[in-house]
């Protein structure tokens, strides 16, 4: 009988997250020989239509902007040899206060445990070694984030399985120099305010509260592709402006927040499997 091999499992909210969050460390251990599940929670509906049409303006089709993305989605999985993808295709419940956040089909609406219990079962299948979410935020408080935050953690509760467990993160010097970026590539952002320069952003963690700092630069470049696979919401990636060599600056970590880890490896540490090889 084969040995089972090391297995990383990321839980993601729509087509695209994947790639901006987590790009860089799949790409990594795929090349390593681990295999890589990724956990697509929603379809993604509530994206950007053909044209950039935006959620609900004049011809903005869910249905039709959710089969573009799922296409895009393969894509990127591709691109970043994602071992399998599983999509769990929850209606997509756009950004927090928006109308489709009340829609009963949509993942905010899902009861908790209705989405766990599935995820659990992909759990119990795959035997993940390694999963990857969000934080209790969503890491920056978007709906269907918090609520695959909350089927994460939950499905983990229901099953016997006892993985580390990451949410990824942002070191707040780097929060800083995003803020930068967004100004020069998009020139009509208003300044900040200076009175409310020296309030902690809500987006990531002090550098030094990071438990987990991974080198994803030399797979920088597939990142870079896998959000470009995502070309219908090309108006949202603003990091495809910067061109490759810059990206690879700014994206070649990838951090994270150990919030579970039956090994005791000693932090910070730089690799996810850090006491599983």
């Amino acid at each position: 009988m084969a040995e089972r091999p090391l297995t990383l499992m990321a839980v993601h909210a729509h087509p695209d997250d994947e790639a901006t969050g987590t790009g860089g460390v799949l790409a990594r251990y795929a090349a390593e020989g681990i295999r890589t599940v990724l956990v697509t929670c929603t379809d993604g509906g509530c994206g950007d239509g053909p044209g950039g049409v935006k959620p609900g303006g004049p011809g903005h089709d869910p249905v039709a902007v959710a089969a573009i993305r799922r296409r895009e989605l393969e894509a990127s999985c591709e691109v970043l040899k994602i071992s399998d993808l599983e999509m769990l295709g929850y209606a997509d419940s756009g950004m927090a206060g928006w109308p489709s956040n009340d829609a009963p089909d949509s993942f905010w609406q899902t009861p908790v445990e209705k989405g766990a219990a599935r995820l659990a079962e992909l759990m119990r299948h795959y035997r993940p070694d390694v999963v990857v979410t969000y934080d209790e935020n969503g890491f920056y408080g978007h709906p269907d984030h918090i609520q695959a935050h909350r089927i994460t953690m939950a499905a983990l509760e229901m099953t016997e399985l006892t993985p580390k467990v990451y949410w990824t993160t942002m070191p707040r010097s780097t929060t800083r120099r995003f803020g930068e970026l967004m100004r020069e590539f998009r020139p009509d952002m208003p300044e900040p305010d200076p009175a409310e320069a020296a309030v902690p952003a809500e987006i990531g963690l002090p550098d030094d509260e990071i438990t987990t700092w991974v080198d994803t630069t030399a797979f920088s470049g597939q990142k870079f592709d896998a959000l470009a696979a995502h070309a219908s919401q090309g108006e949202n990636i603003f990091f495809l402006g910067m061109g490759k060599e810059r990206f690879s600056e700014l994206m070649g970590m990838e951090t994270f927040t150990r919030v579970q880890d039956p090994t005791g490896a000693a932090l910070p540490e730089n690799d996810l499997f850090a006491g599983l090889r």
